[in-house]
């Protein structure tokens, strides 16, 4: 298989039978599951770091992905800067990342519950009980953690750059 059908083959939709099946021959395996989310809009090296460690927290990483328009709905109508496509091939190409599923809701409730992941993660912006999820993560004996993120990297800071470059 080329590489790149390799890295398209780790994209998933909610409704996808992939979906489920991966995750049954997941489970049978024994693998923990981890699962985050984000926009992930013009990856950076803070995104790197955080889901470098939310990877190593298990042996499965699931990566929820806002498609656009819910990206535009929570960040503005400026937003994503980078299509859905290019976020989901870029985060499959991590060789942690075992698999993307684009999620069109405001949050990944229903994909949390779909997933049934053993260990939720978020950034150290919340805290465990403010993380949606955080009842179908514990209910099912499951851990909800957070991470701190790396100072001086943020999408919303890299764009404030760009624009002011651009005005200048």
């Amino acid at each position: 298989m080329k590489k790149l059908e390799v890295i398209k083959n780790k994209i998933y939709t909610l409704d996808s039978p992939k979906l489920r099946q991966t995750l049954a021959i997941w489970r049978f395996k024994g693998y923990k599951i981890v699962f985050t989310n984000g926009c992930f809009d013009l990856l950076h090296l803070g995104h790197l770091d955080y889901l470098a460690k939310a990877a190593a927290k298990g042996d499965k990483l699931i990566v929820g992905l806002n498609t656009d328009s819910s990206v535009t709905r929570l960040k503005g109508p400026h937003r994503p800067i980078t299509d859905q496509n290019s976020r989901a091939m870029l985060l499959a190409a991590m060789s942690f990342v075992s698999m993307v599923v684009l999620f069109d809701e405001e949050t990944p409730y229903k994909l949390i519950t779909k997933v049934q992941p053993d260990i939720l993660v978020k950034g150290a912006d919340y805290t465990p009980t403010e993380i949606v999820g955080y009842n179908v993560v514990m209910a099912k004996g499951g851990k909800v953690e957070t991470i701190e993120f790396l100072p001086g990297y943020s999408t919303t800071a890299i764009e404030a750059k760009i624009r002011n470059s651009v005005i200048e």
